[in-house]
């Protein structure tokens, strides 16, 4: 094919750049009033009060540490559990299993799984009912499960949600660690299934899946729908401390939501240092461990556990989404009977009328966020790959620093610079509308989106583009007609998945909406605090069930577009 233009080197550039920059002014909002200069509050002067109330706040030092706390173990305990798994069944039925469970699982929204675990380990949840018989109770014990002052019901609700996203990753990164020929050698050597597994395969997985494990660092250290509904409330992790200061009537409280914004940024910076610590104290430990001949042979009995937390999280997330099914559909139901005695549509009958505004809004905002990602990420690829040269056995890569903005705002904390967004929106007098909901969805969404679409984007055989140009096709009609349908399969997945991430987003759909714009999100959140486990279900069901269809035309689409071309099907 002919020379790429010159100019296609600057579109990603431009694309990660227009992506990035709403992180950059949101931090920006956040910095001034932080340090007291707000004019439309009255702010005229640089001052470090805010600082100073923040100070004295109750309970500070307890909510830093726990949300320090949950960014760290909730992704330490996903990773090793990641890791263990392919480790001992890398190659076999288990993962091949796992791997055709991932889309349903990846459409549970975080709140809708946070709701089904609650249903599931609460006093009066399944799993008390089903002890209930046993252990003779006839109410629900006195127990401080859901909200434990430790957050341990909020970490488990994270793990359950970021086991089956890292699994997703480190799928996709697996063929390029050459896993077989790798164990193979391991193998030869003497060493056992797992030892060999992690001392020569998982450094390389882990190296490609590094960011991504960072942004669940950030993510679960930050938090807001799980905790709210699984966290403890005394105290509330910073993130929730920081919603409630910014929800406050008092509008002289947006300028110690601010500080308290720069401290939650001073954690997950915190969070995202250890991490890196751990990191290399672990490549340490398995350095030494190879150096001194630890071949690990006899790792049956580990191999035999290996799975067990990975079919947790996963038999957490369908027992979860079971219980909002019961829930939803349940008449009277009492302690300590297992099943509802009876079920109706009552319920049903009486939310959707009100879910329709908020269910209507959620798809829009959820297909445009989506599409509008797809194309971008696209565009950017696209240019990236047909102005890098390309040398045999190779394929491009991103360059750092136009990763690093497009990866931002998965590293930089949404309560952080959201709020900054939200200050500066309302002191500019813009209306919440749809369009300004879309392009802040868009900003979480394009990222998810690229993770899932370049590595398979890049590794595309190039040789197809070149019979089309020798056919007398131009760039443009290689890609729409080549490139496109070849990848149809990814591209659709990508789409499905920045779809579930739109309809999952809870903050930002919070401030930016101003409570005039509605998501079925925001509305089951809001019912964390009634109580009303059949409306609760309700919401949460159909929260999962929207990107789920989506999920499934991504399935099925490419089957039924290729169904003339078996080679393409599953291309």
């Amino acid at each position: 094919m002919s020379p790429a233009p010159t100019g296609l080197r600057s579109v990603p550039w431009i694309v990660s750049s227009l992506l990035a920059a709403p992180v950059a002014v949101g931090l920006a909002g956040v910095i001034l009033p932080a340090f007291g200069y707000l004019p439309a509050l009255g702010g005229e002067a640089f001052t470090l009060d805010p600082f100073r109330d923040l100070a004295v706040q109750s309970g500070l030092l307890g909510s830093s540490l726990l949300s320090l706390a949950t960014g760290l173990i909730t992704t330490l305990v996903s990773v090793m559990a990641v890791a263990l798994f392919l480790a001992a069944y890398a190659g076999s039925r288990p993962v091949r299993i796992a791997r055709r469970a991932l889309g349903p699982l990846l459409a549970i929204p975080h709140a809708a799984a946070a709701f089904g675990l609650a249903f599931l380990i609460a006093p009066s949840g399944l799993l008390v009912r089903l002890a209930a018989g046993p252990l003779g109770l006839e109410r629900p014990p006195d127990l401080l499960i859901v909200g434990d002052p430790f957050g341990l019901a909020m970490m488990a609700g994270l793990i359950a949600k970021e086991v089956p996203f890292l699994l997703l990753v480190a799928f996709a990164a697996m063929p390029q660690a050459d896993p077989e020929r790798r164990t193979m050698l391991a193998r030869s050597l003497g060493y056992g299934r797992m030892a060999a597994f992690l001392f020569t395969v998982w450094p390389a997985v882990y190296r490609q899946i590094r960011l991504p494990v960072l942004a669940v660092v950030a993510f679960a250290s930050s938090v807001v729908d799980v905790a709210l509904i699984l966290g403890p409330s005394v105290p509330p992790t910073l993130a929730v401390r920081l919603l409630e200061w910014m929800g406050d009537p008092d509008l002289s409280k947006r300028f110690l939501a601010s500080a308290g914004a720069l401290l939650q940024l001073a954690v997950t910076a915190a969070a995202l240092i250890v991490w890196i610590w751990l990191e290399r104290a672990g490549g340490a430990i398995r350095e030494r461990l190879a150096n001194h001949g630890r071949r690990l042979s006899r790792d049956g009995a580990l191999r035999a556990g290996a799975s067990l937390p990975v079919v947790l999280a996963g038999l957490s997330l369908v027992l979860g989404l079971f219980m909002l099914v019961l829930w939803s559909f349940s008449g009277f139901w009492s302690f300590p009977d297992p099943l509802p005695p009876s079920l109706s549509l009552s319920t049903w009958t009486r939310a959707l009328p009100r879910v329709e505004d908020p269910l209507v809004t959620t798809a829009l905002v959820a297909a445009l966020s989506g599409l509008i990602a797809l194309g971008a990420v696209i565009l950017m690829l696209e240019t990236h790959r047909q102005a890098t040269p390309r040398m045999a056995g190779s394929r491009p890569v991103l360059p750092a620093l136009i990763a690093g903005l497009l990866y931002l705002p998965l590293i930089v904390p949404q309560i952080a610079f959201v709020f900054g967004l939200q200050i500066l929106v309302v002191a500019s007098g813009a209306e919440p509308s749809l369009w300004l909901l879309v392009a802040v969805h868009l900003v979480f969404v394009a990222p998810y989106v690229a993770l899932a679409l370049v590595g398979p984007w890049f590794a595309l055989e190039p040789r197809y583009e070149v019979v089309a140009a020798s056919l007398g096709h131009g760039r443009l009609d290689a890609l729409l007609r080549v490139r496109v349908p070849l990848l149809l399969a990814p591209i659709l997945t990508s789409f499905a998945i920045g779809f579930a991430v739109s309809v999952g987003q809870y903050l930002p759909t919070v401030l930016i909406g101003a409570g005039r714009l509605t998501t079925i999100t925001t509305e089951a959140v809001a019912l964390a605090s009634g109580g009303n486990r059949r409306v609760i279900g309700v919401y949460a069901l159909l929260q999962t069930i929207i990107p789920a269809l989506v999920f499934l035309v991504a399935s099925l689409l490419p089957g039924l577009a290729f169904r003339s071309r078996r080679g393409m099907e599953g291309a």
